[in-house]
């Protein structure tokens, strides 16, 4: 089974106030974006110790909007609480809720995640956006698929039209809010299928076409389909972290 990108362990504690800019952040400073993954979730504002930094979050949403190469905000490094809040409200928050931990002169990717009466605190994934080695590409996957198969999925990086009866999977076991190491691939000018299946089962879920360019990294979220009960999407979030 591939190593994974835990989430960071999360401290229920009250940081100073927080400073976002845009721009590259120093040693004291992280870098973040957010990806708004809850399905049933109605249009929230994002809080961070108390101020407002993002309005009216839409589920499939991403801060700052995607950009090539990726782009973050500036925190302070040090625990942060993040709250969600319906517009213009300031009570009865809604998932995210909770605290998270971020390192100086570091990238991460924040999920919020599960269903929108659940609470579920904000899941933090680091980031590595240092280029390939030449002739390489590299693509992570992000599971934040509540409805993702129980036992988590396995991922295969295949030339297109290739049977995946005859290789195995790159990326094993993926369960939900885990992210995937990043997988260096050879560089193809054809292109690959990324293919999903069930872990340990060789029926396929669903396949995506890739054509990354050479030197590149590619982030897929694997998403719900909007409503919480409908099951997980077949178009993943596509993030062109570098090209």
């Amino acid at each position: 089974m591939s190593r994974w990108l835990k989430p960071l362990s999360l401290k229920l504690t009250l940081a100073g106030l927080i400073l976002l800019t845009v721009g590259c952040g120093s040693n004291g400073q992280s870098q973040i974006r957010m990806i708004n993954a809850i399905p049933d979730g109605q249009p929230a504002d994002i809080y961070i110790n108390g101020n407002r930094v993002i309005e009216n979050f839409s589920f499939g949403q991403v801060y700052p909007a995607p950009a090539t190469p990726a782009s973050y905000v500036s925190v302070d490094s040090g625990t942060a609480t993040f709250q969600a809040f319906p517009p213009a409200e300031t009570t009865n928050p809604v998932s995210p809720t909770g605290p998270a931990t971020f390192v100086g002169a570091t990238e991460y990717t924040v999920v919020a995640a599960g269903l929108e009466l659940n609470d579920y605190p904000p899941v933090v994934l680091t980031d590595d956006n240092t280029p390939p080695s030449a002739g390489n590409v590299e693509l992570r996957i992000i599971n934040a698929s509540l409805n993702s198969p129980p036992h988590g999925v396995d991922v295969y990086i295949l030339p297109p039209g290739a049977d995946i009866v005859n290789y195995q999977a790159q990326i094993s076991g993926l369960s939900y809010t885990q992210a995937s190491t990043y997988q260096p691939i050879t560089f193809a000018a054809g292109g690959y299928a990324v293919i999903f299946t069930a872990n340990q089962s060789k029926q396929v879920i669903f396949s995506w076409p890739l054509a990354p360019q050479s030197g590149s990294i590619t982030t897929l979220v694997l998403m719900d389909n909007p409503g919480g009960s409908s099951g997980m999407s077949h178009t993943p979030l596509v993030l062109n972290d570098l090209n």
